[in-house]
């Protein structure tokens, strides 16, 4: 089967229709000359589809809060074509028999590209070290390794794993996150936090983490990625340890970009995350960060949760949004609609440089001839108006509900089949 995706304009630049044979872009044609099953695109924007490094899809053992199936079904409406999910799972991705048990919903779910993260420690404990070369060779051929949620705070163990995963070209996705500083933390750290009389989490207690393991990394020669940077320190730290020519790649968070602390004064657990909502100082230098390359991706850290887990008091209710359906709308608002990113450096953010650190060789690619059909088609125009009750996830704990956010998208097309047309679950 031929697809053409009609009158669409790549990174918004002229308007083209893309050809698409066997899962493969095989033409970029004139406008309207293209024969085909037609999508229509006329005037809308193309991208590769968006590759997020950072989810949470919680199967197996919390079914309850989402699924493979779900969480691919958000992400695809959300312009996504691969996910990497989290190994926080019960049992924890520590084994190739879990993480292969999560590729295979992935590939029976059809809708992304699902690459299992697998845990560094066994249990995510930070006491031993997982079967990380068993689950690289597996099936699921994992390249990513992080205890997300909890960090390696063991520095022996920490460089450890930075050596084993050198053999395959791996990479540890570090929580930054020094335990001891961040006791019983419920907030930022700052005036407002002692106001509020809430436990403070100190920006040192990333930052400390950072700072040691890209110092490891250095010394060891391997690759580091650090989770969901929140501070403007800890992009100092990072922006001197590529200066210095260490290994390292960084992510931000849709919410850390658009979302301050000053949330947490309505004590609605919906704002309650990990890392905290950080002060507007902190989202300026994340901003500046992200377009100036200090930060390599955005990551959705897409970590849903049931209701009985978020609608409670505040100091019970558990951490994390929402963040695959509404990545993109986010993105647009604080970088594109600024003028702080082009289309291409958004491409670059969301998709290519993801799925480099990730080492997901059929993502990321240019809009060429050639290169694997995972196109995001996205409608600069429109707008997204958030539903928490509309949203594919199980969960509801969207920090955006009765937000309207710009851009909307269109289609998604995943290995040359459209997964999402006209906004909808194709």
């Amino acid at each position: 089967m031929t697809l053409v995706v009609r009158g669409v304009r790549p990174y918004g630049e002229d308007a083209v229709d893309i050809v698409v044979s066997d899962g493969v872009i095989v033409e970029l044609a004139p406008p309207g000359t293209a024969a085909g099953e037609i999508v229509d695109a006329d005037g809308l924007v193309a991208l590769p589809g968006f590759v997020d490094l950072h989810t949470h899809l919680r199967e197996p053992g919390r079914e309850d809060a989402e699924t493979v199936r779900t969480g691919s079904q958000a992400a695809a409406l959300g312009g996504f074509t691969c996910v990497h999910a989290m190994a926080n799972t019960s049992p924890v991705a520590d084994t190739a028999g879990v993480v292969e048990q999560v590729w295979r919903l992935g590939q029976e779910a059809g809708l992304v590209d699902v690459r299992p993260v697998g845990a560094v420690t066994v249990g995510l404990g930070g006491e031993r070290m997982a079967e990380l070369g068993a689950m690289a060779h597996s099936a699921a051929q994992v390249r990513v390794f992080s205890d997300d949620g909890k960090c390696v705070h063991d520095a022996v163990l920490m460089r450890r794993a930075l050596e084993y995963v050198k053999a395959f070209d791996g990479v540890v996705a570090q929580h930054a996150q020094e335990p001891r500083l961040t006791e019983n933390a419920q907030m930022n750290e700052s005036e407002l936090s002692g106001r509020l009389g809430l436990v403070g989490w100190p920006a040192v207690a990333e930052e400390a983490i950072i700072a040691r393991d890209v110092l490891l990394a250095e010394h060891v020669g391997s690759r580091l990625h650090v989770c969901h940077l929140s501070t403007a320190g800890s992009v100092e730290v990072v922006r001197w340890a590529k200066a210095r020519g260490v290994q390292v790649t960084a992510e931000v968070t849709p919410h850390h970009l658009v979302l301050t602390e000053d949330l947490v004064a309505t004590y609605d657990p919906v704002y309650k995350v990990n890392p905290p909502l950080r002060t507007a100082e902190d989202v300026a230098a994340l901003r500046e960060a992200l377009a100036d390359g200090t930060i390599d991706i955005i990551a959705t850290d897409h970590a849903p949760h049931p209701h009985e887990d978020k609608d409670c008091e505040w100091a019970a209710a558990a951490m994390g949004m929402l963040g695959l359906e509404t990545a993109f709308g986010v993105a647009m608002e604080t970088m594109v609609v600024p003028g702080r990113l082009s289309w291409r450096e958004l491409a670059q953010r969301m998709s290519t440089a993801p799925a480099h650190i990730g080492g997901v060789r059929t993502q990321g690619h240019e809009l060429v001839p050639g290169a694997v059909a995972n196109i995001a088609v996205v409608d600069p125009e429109g707008t997204y108006l958030v539903d928490p009750t509309k949203l594919a996830s199980k969960s509801r704990n969207s920090p955006y509900a009765g937000r309207t956010l710009p851009g909307r998208v269109v289609h998604t097309i995943y290995a040359g089949t459209p997964t999402v047309l006209d906004g909808a679950l194709a």
